[in-house]
């Protein structure tokens, strides 16, 4: 820690990483914990903490009236919420289910190339503003959800969808590689 004592720079850097490597895990591990991962989440959580104590250490090291010390702890704060998103992206676990409420003229062909596809479906009869409609209800994995969107933006753009996240499931259909 001397060295952050004659290079006051490294300290700032080193307190901007540290900190953007500890809220991109806790970020992640938070996600791993609402997905029902607690064992991975308890794992990230050790390396989260331990960075976080070091990096905390180093912003108080020769007292905390160090503008530029408390500046970079924000910063990396900042930008760690971003790379843990990104992280989450990047790994994209777990499974969603999307509801699709296609215009009557689109959901045969919608249902047929997602059942294609080798993604499993559900068709709800419900009834909208302006009548019946089929509702298409998908659950998939999380890496698979670019797929299935490019599917229905194809067959039919202007389709409402929402999707939510899952934490756990059982049986279904799901294709063994992504299409």
């Amino acid at each position: 820690m001397e060295i952050f004592v004659e290079t006051p720079i490294l300290a700032y850097l080193f307190i901007f990483f540290a900190r953007v490597a500890d809220v991109a895990l806790d970020v992640f591990r938070l996600l791993l914990l609402t997905r029902g991962y607690s064992v991975p989440a308890a794992i990230v959580g050790f390396f989260e903490v331990t960075i976080f104590v070091v990096a905390l250490g180093t912003v108080f090291s020769g007292g905390a009236t160090d503008i530029f010390k408390i500046i970079a702890y924000a910063a990396g704060f900042a930008s760690g919420n971003l790379v843990g998103m990104q992280i989450e992206k990047l790994t994209a676990f777990g499974y969603v289910v999307i509801q699709m409420f296609p215009a009557k003229e689109d959901g045969e062909k919608l249902r047929t190339l997602l059942r294609a596809n080798n993604f499993g479906l559900t068709t709800i009869t419900g009834e909208g503003r302006w009548g019946p409609r089929d509702i298409l209800v998908v659950t998939v994995k999380r890496k698979d959800l670019p797929c299935v969107l490019n599917i229905m933006s194809q067959v039919a753009p202007d389709t409402f969808y929402n999707t939510s996240d899952i934490r756990s499931i059982h049986g279904g259909i799901f294709p063994r590689k992504r299409p």
